[in-house]
């Protein structure tokens, strides 16, 4: 086996710099790390919002959180807020902190459940019951339109606090490549025109740019987005494609400006033909509406998305295409794709920058430098897999239950076959609002529970252990509960006045 130690990353953009910053942070000191980018190809940059694990990757990179959304001119989020997804004139709010406190013998929602069963007997007062989201503080923040870091202990309301970030993606990129060249990475400025193989075993070993420049390598990472130059064009990584059960093909992306304070969450708003986004972000307003070619032409998505924004625009819409699935194979032989060339989940949970964040990370478990190893190629693309497959059920979830049947776009989604993953899990909940989650699921079960909830989908029983608890108890401390994070919520700085006191742009 020969040793990984040049590596070559085709592509720029967030996942490319993303990849050559935390190799950089992580090689050994002989590693030669080149990333090939030109800036005749523009970037997708649709990733303005992010879920919570982001953090992660940048406290590996070092990286100061109040750094970055200056940077980055961000702010912060709390979660996700659907508007019309169950049915017109419906709501509801998916945020990332978590539900009331378990116990060691009961989730949270469990007492919650059989708090709404004593309400509609008379036993409970209703206003205990009416909304799990009084129960969580990032869903109370939000509404009041607050923020503040986690704190404390575990058994401490802050303590379940949990953000991410909305911020220009562009910025983000450009921030990260500068990381990267101060720790080595150097940055070539060209097209690949031919990758060269090895015409016995396949593994490639150059790459060739149009001006004739030839970079060699042990490791290819291909970073080139939809293009996929290298995962599909050199290896021929077939794709598995899941518009049968994501229709939605197409977006067009507009920036407004600004109308007042940032909202420190993401709005949702289903449409006609699939659904427009929000994004705050603290010098302008990142606005799109994501459709299916199928069931929506793009003038009448242009006209919708124009009607919906708020603010002046900043441009016209910019149209994008894309196809929802994954590569069979994210790594083959000695290329791994990354971000979009291994495979794309349409935007509506804030997935496509997490999805190469996950692949760089276990790309970097499984780093082969001391040769390329087929075993841990192949436990590589078993996990990826499953990565994609669990993102996908949980993505398909806020299509299929819906109550909509008013355009021919929402009685396809509400008609269609769905995976039988997300269908067993779907119908253990119906039962007994049990929620089965797997240790490496990237939405929690908390995740989970606030969408199956604001879908509709409401469990006949509850855990039938949750009995044992006395009522009167089960009543005093639900009121104690609900009282402390109502309080607390409100207690928090404005979500503005934070972004002003610590990360202006």
């Amino acid at each position: 086996m020969k040793p990984v130690n040049n590596v070559v990353i085709v592509g720029g953009g967030t996942s490319g710099w993303m990849c050559a910053a935390a190799i950089a942070r992580m090689a050994p000191p002989n590693a030669s790390i080149t990333l090939v980018e030109s800036e005749a190809i523009g970037v997708i940059g649709v990733g303005e919002a992010t879920i919570p694990p982001l953090l992660e990757f940048n406290q590996f990179l070092g990286l100061d959180e109040h750094e970055v959304l200056r940077e980055c001119q961000g702010t912060y989020k709390l979660g996700i807020e659907f508007v019309d997804w169950l049915d017109l004139g419906k709501r509801y709010f998916h945020p990332f902190g978590f539900y009331g406190r378990d116990t060691p013998e009961f989730a949270f929602h469990q007492l919650w459940l059989r708090l709404r069963a004593l309400s509609e007997t008379g036993k409970a007062p209703a206003e205990l019951a009416g909304d799990i989201n009084d129960y969580n503080l990032c869903a109370m923040a939000a509404r009041l339109g607050r923020f503040a870091q986690p704190q404390g202990g575990s058994d401490a309301i802050l303590s379940t606090l949990r953000h991410a970030y909305h911020f220009d993606s562009m910025r983000y990129g450009q921030l990260l490549r500068r990381y990267a060249e101060q720790r080595g990475v150097r940055r070539v400025e060209g097209l690949v025109d031919s990758v060269q193989q090895h015409p016995d075993h396949g593994m490639i070993e150059s790459v060739t740019l149009s001006d004739g420049q030839v970079l060699a390598g042990e490791l290819f990472i291909d970073c080139s987005g939809f293009k996929s130059l290298l995962i599909e064009g050199a290896m021929n990584s077939e794709f598995i494609d899941w518009s049968r059960y994501l229709p939605c093909d197409r977006a067009l992306a507009l920036s407004t400006t600004g109308t007042g304070a940032p909202d420190p969450f993401t709005r949702a708003t289903a449409d006609n033909a699939g659904w427009r986004w929000r994004i705050p972000l603290q010098t302008r307003m990142g606005n799109g509406y994501v459709y299916s070619s199928a069931f929506a032409d793009e003038d009448d998505v242009h006209r919708a998305l124009l009607a919906g924004a708020e603010g002046e625009a900043l441009g016209n819409p910019r149209p994008l295409r894309f196809r929802t699935g994954h590569r069979r194979l994210f790594w083959e032989k000695n290329c791994v794709a990354i971000g979009l060339a291994g495979g794309f989940i349409e935007p509506l949970e804030s997935t496509s920058i997490h999805l190469a964040q996950i692949g760089i990370q276990r790309l970097i478990n499984l780093w082969p430098g001391r040769g390329i190893n087929a075993a841990e190629i192949a436990h590589y693309n078993r996990i990826m897999t499953a990565d994609y497959e669990r993102l996908r059920d949980f993505i398909v979830l806020h299509y299929s239950a819906t109550q909509r049947r008013d355009t021919e776009f929402w009685r396809y989604v509400g008609h269609m076959k769905i995976p039988d993953t997300l269908a067993s899990k779907l119908e253990i909940f119906r039962g007994s609002g049990r929620v089965i989650a797997a240790p490496d699921d990237l939405f929690t079960p908390h995740s989970w529970l606030a969408v199956m909830l604001g879908q509709g989908i409401n469990p006949t029983h509850y855990d039938a252990l949750v009995d044992r608890v006395p009522e009167t108890a089960l009543i005093q401390n639900m009121r104690h509960l609900k009282d402390a994070i109502g309080k607390t919520a409100a207690a928090l700085p404005s979500h503005e006045a934070y972004l002003k006191r610590y990360c202006a742009a």
